[in-house]
């Protein structure tokens, strides 16, 4: 447990959150939506810092992070926790944890039980331990992953400070939904960002996800001008945000950032709250790229349904086989140099390739 940087005092042991775009204001003894940010006397205190309910090497691929340093290993750290409640996340176990927690003891009439209960789910795992762990087996990314970590924002930028010192690099795995605030420090501090951008509709947010797009599309645009690599995942859902509409609409607004960013999109397959929505078909798949490829984005990938064609790394100028990728094998090409550039022809293939 530690203090918060991201927020303020408002009086009466009144607080108000500015981690994440809610701004919760917290009366003393509460929580944000994230169940993890608490207002303990005054103090608003991050309860999971420190506290890791995942944390082991993983690809950086399943990071869904093509052209960030392919290959290699990244140390993968998650807290409970999320200011989303998304009907179809993956690792709700995690995510919601907190929320879950937060309800039952609320029903008991015990929510100032909060803090202990959660800060004791997860390994005990200071910042200093994470950069240990890294240099003892070599890894060079440390990746904050598996829930939201806008909810534990401080935790990872004390790791990120580690790690610029050591070398080692930090990515943030997102749904975009943090506040102005942080943007700064996260830009400082992250050498890429793996985006959700889950719909281009503000009623598929409110009614799914319970937040809103504008803020997320803010977020990205922000990172885009500031220089900070990022590329967008959209988990293609049947009958919510498979439209060509829509997927025109996500297509065209990255592409009008940067039509070097990678755009994945990835297959759904029916999870948590979401049941009665079938597998996104693998047509659906292959008609979304061809929308992307349209709208002019250079590269394209799938996720969750394997097809060499559409995860591999192609010269979007020649054609020629850059990055062949087989499930989380990654096999770098002599036609590739990892300055950045497609030997055959010269084309440079933005990314950050070392």
């Amino acid at each position: 447990m530690k203090e918060a940087r991201f927020y303020e005092k408002l009086g009466k042991n009144e607080v108000q959150c500015n981690a994440c775009e809610w701004h919760c204001k917290i009366r003393e003894g509460g929580s944000g939506i994230c169940g993890v940010r608490q207002n303990q006397d005054g103090i608003l205190n991050l309860i999971v810092y420190g506290k890791a309910a995942d944390a082991y090497p993983d690809w950086i691929e399943k990071k869904k992070l093509a052209h960030f340093m392919p290959g290699e290993y990244a140390f993968s750290i998650g807290t409970v926790g999320c200011n989303f409640r998304c009907d179809f996340c993956l690792n709700w176990k995690t995510s919601q944890f907190s929320k879950i927690v937060k309800e039952k003891l609320m029903q008991e009439g015990r929510s100032g039980e909060l803090g202990t209960t959660i800060s004791d789910y997860g390994y005990d795992l200071p910042p200093e331990d994470v950069i240990d762990f890294c240099k003892k087996k070599d890894l060079k990314i440390v990746a904050f992953t598996y829930n939201e970590p806008t909810v534990f924002v401080e935790y990872a930028l004390d790791i990120a400070k580690l790690a610029k010192e050591s070398g080692i690099k930090c990515v943030f795995v997102t749904n975009g939904y943090m506040s102005k605030q942080v943007l700064p420090e996260l830009a400082a501090g992250m050498s890429a960002i793996s985006f959700d951008l889950k719909s281009f509709s503000d009623d598929f947010y409110k009614r799914l996800c319970g937040g809103r797009l504008q803020p997320v599309l803010r977020n990205i645009e922000y990172f885009v001008k500031n220089n900070v690599w990022i590329e967008i995942t959209t988990l293609i859902i049947p009958g919510e945000n498979d439209s060509d509409e829509e997927l025109r609409k996500i297509a065209e607004f990255i592409a009008g950032l940067s039509k070097n960013i990678p755009w994945h999109i990835s297959r759904f397959s029916p999870d948590y709250k979401l049941q009665d929505k079938a597998q996104t078909s693998a047509e659906r798949l292959y008609s979304a790229f061809d929308i992307g490829k349209k709208a002019g984005l250079k590269y394209i990938y799938f996720g969750n349904l394997w097809d060499s064609d559409k995860t591999s790394t192609l010269c979007p100028n020649c054609g020629k086989l850059l990055i062949h990728r087989d499930v989380y094998n990654v096999d770098i090409k002599k036609d590739f140099d990892l300055g950045g550039k497609c030997k055959s022809c010269g084309e440079k293939i933005a990314g950050v390739w070392k």
